[in-house]
């Protein structure tokens, strides 16, 4: 019985052994394993050249501040339009219809009212009873320094020929508001219809008009628009209303393009609206084929300038909510091959501009040392949120 037990005491002893050699080999394999930092990255050689990564460093650049605000494209009042009938009538023509160019001064319509050949009648009426008051007033003026006039006749000549004058006057300016000019008018050239005339150059916006129509007055005709100048009517929030002055340039979009188009602040509202935003008009400065007003547009306004510390903004990316950039730490090798380690910095961003962001770094760190990925650094946090598919 002892040496049966003696046997298998030995036995076990012999077949543990490479057990507790594979166990102490292991305790120092794990020994000579490093352990990768949370904050670092790792990328083979392969791996860093198949990911394309760029490197560069922090700038010193000077960098606009952006407010984004909502508007629309409108024109100034002096090149927007409303063509009505002063005397209203029926439409004899019309050719024109939305969208079509018209210059100043060019025939829109043509309007028939018997009214015209009333008004042009008594003109012509008054103009002759006129020209006789004036010549009788002249041959009684002078009869009067003759002593040969009274000069009570010569005040009744003179009272007369006073009211046909202001009879005539006032029926040239009636001839004159529906288009007639009263110079060339005569017996044989009256005429029942007028021409309504464009008032500016421009384009067509509307048209509220037909052949046959009677239009009143106050009927709006047609509604032209000078697309040459374009404003911007931009909203603007109250607690912005200190970052914007006139002189500020304004970078806006249109119908989601990708254009990008230009505008100058000329002028801020001097009211708040109910729903607390204040009016900001710009000035388009830029040819813009494709704007037209009553367009919605995004806008962007630049609200000062400041030498800051930036990067490229594709090198941050967000990670749970925080913003990161990732720099070039160092090269190593393991098993025979050649890593690159990049470290994970949590920053501040700062104001957008032209492709380029504002960082503000952790306190003491020295950025303008530091070799920033400016291209990759998504790859580089996707290794980091899926740490060992990239990195070994």
């Amino acid at each position: 019985m002892t040496k049966y037990f003696l046997l298998t005491a030995g036995l076990c002893a012999i077949l543990m052994m490479p057990v507790i050699s594979c166990n102490r080999s292991k305790e120092k394999e794990q020994e000579k394993t490093e352990v990768v930092p949370e904050d670092i990255v790792e990328l083979r050689s392969d791996q860093e050249k198949l990911a394309d990564i760029k490197t560069g460093f922090v700038e010193q650049r000077s960098m606009s501040g952006l407010l984004k605000v909502n508007g629309k494209v409108t024109v100034s009042p002096q090149d927007l339009a409303t063509v009505c009938a002063p005397m209203g009538g029926f439409i004899k023509s019309t050719s024109f219809i939305p969208g079509n160019a018209v210059r100043k001064g060019q025939i829109l319509a043509i309007i028939e009212n018997q009214e015209f050949i009333d008004i042009q009648q008594n003109y012509l009426e008054a103009k002759n009873k006129f020209d006789y008051a004036e010549a009788e007033y002249k041959r009684h003026s002078d009869l009067y320094k003759q002593d040969v006039y009274s000069q009570k006749n010569l005040q009744q000549v003179t009272t007369e020929f006073k009211n046909l004058k202001a009879q005539v006057k006032a029926l040239e300016q009636k001839l004159a508001l529906i288009g007639i000019n009263a110079s060339g008018l005569r017996e044989d050239n009256i005429s029942r219809s007028v021409t309504v005339l464009s008032p500016i150059s421009g384009y067509i916006r509307t048209v509220n008009i037909n052949i046959g129509k009677y239009v009143n007055p106050s009927d709006v005709l047609f509604e032209i628009v000078n697309g040459d100048k374009l404003l911007l009517e931009l909203d603007l929030f109250e607690k912005d209303a200190d970052k914007v002055t006139a002189g500020q340039k304004i970078r806006f979009f249109i119908n989601n393009e990708k254009e990008q188009h230009e505008a100058v602040i000329y002028q801020t509202g001097k009211s708040i609206n109910p729903d607390k935003t204040l009016k900001v008009y710009a000035t388009v400065i830029t040819t813009c084929k494709n704007v037209i007003p009553g367009m919605y547009v995004n806008a962007m306004i630049e609200s000062g300038s400041d030498q800051v510390l930036a990067v490229p903004s594709d090198a941050v990316v967000n990670f749970e909510d925080k913003d990161y950039i990732f720099v070039f730490s160092r090269k190593k090798t393991e098993s025979g091959k050649l890593f690159s380690e990049y470290r994970m910095i949590q920053v501040q961003k700062g104001i957008e501009d032209d492709g380029y962001t504002e960082i503000n770094f952790p306190d003491g760190m020295n950025a303008k040392t530091l070799r920033i990925i400016v291209k990759g650094a998504y790859t580089l946090l996707s290794a980091k949120k899926n740490a060992g598919e990239m990195a070994c």
